[in-house]
């Protein structure tokens, strides 16, 4: 059983923010599976398919990203989903935008949801697609990745949007290694 978390701010406000790229990638790939992320517990939206015969439990915190850990926590305990079987999307503000990096574990790099997941979780030791939202120094951090996609930005993150959904259909066929090999930027 497979758990695949995309990261964002629940409500109408933070649509299209750069901070809710996870969310973006998630819905998008729900929709590629024909299904609907609308069932509610423990805080999160939810919607559980199965690809390739396992299941999968595709996950929207509804705390804010800051708090996520604590609702993929309840998740993880309630379906006993190994920390092997966790994936989490993000934006991820040291990256350029058009740049994404798969990653098997890691630090949080200053994300805060990141933080509070290895806070819940206990552990790094959680699989992650990192999508570049780029960062600019002139403004204040918070501004930023609560600000909306410029018409720019969001052309790019619409061909991220196609890999990342590659990406997320061979997650289910091959290792993680080969999926970072395949797919990471040189």
């Amino acid at each position: 059983m497979k758990l695949i978390v995309g990261l964002g701010n629940p409500g109408h406000e933070y649509e299209n923010t750069r901070h809710n790229i996870g969310f973006r990638m998630i819905d998008q790939f729900a929709s590629k599976l024909g299904v609907s992320i609308t069932k509610s517990k423990f805080n999160g939206l939810y919607a559980e398919t199965f690809v390739n015969d396992e299941k999968v439990v595709l996950l929207k915190p509804q705390s804010y990203i800051n708090l996520s850990g604590e609702v993929i926590h309840k998740f993880v305990d309630f379906y006993k989903i190994a920390i092997d079987d966790i994936l989490v999307i993000h934006d991820d503000l040291d990256l350029p935008i058009g740049i994404y990096k798969i990653k098997q574990k890691g630090s949080s790099g200053g994300h805060n949801g990141l933080k509070n997941i290895e806070l819940h979780l206990g552990t790094q030791e959680y699989k992650r697609i990192k999508i570049g939202i780029s960062n600019n120094k002139n403004m204040d951090t918070k501004d930023y990745v609560l600000g909306k996609l410029s018409k720019e930005e969001e052309i790019v993150i619409e061909e991220i949007e196609k890999k990342v959904l590659s990406i997320l259909d061979d997650y289910f066929q091959v290792s993680f290694s080969e999926l970072m090999s395949k797919y990471n930027h040189r």
